[in-house]
């Protein structure tokens, strides 16, 4: 299984679409090396933020 995709076959793998994942590239700072990127850093990175926006309502409701 290939870790390193163009910005099409992410999009396919993630449910978002292509320009999506360029802009979330630039918008997290995740590299686009010769027209690929890595998978699971990409993956990583629009995870991160969702959780750390669900641990701070958590702790506004506390």
């Amino acid at each position: 299984m290939a870790n390193h995709l163009t910005p099409t076959e992410l999009a396919r793998e993630s449910g978002l679409e292509r320009r999506e994942v360029i802009s979330k590239c630039m918008e997290l700072g995740v590299p686009i090396f010769q027209g690929r990127i890595d998978k699971t850093l990409f993956l990583a990175s629009v995870a991160s933020p969702q959780q750390s926006m669900m641990g701070q309502v958590q702790a506004q409701a506390s």
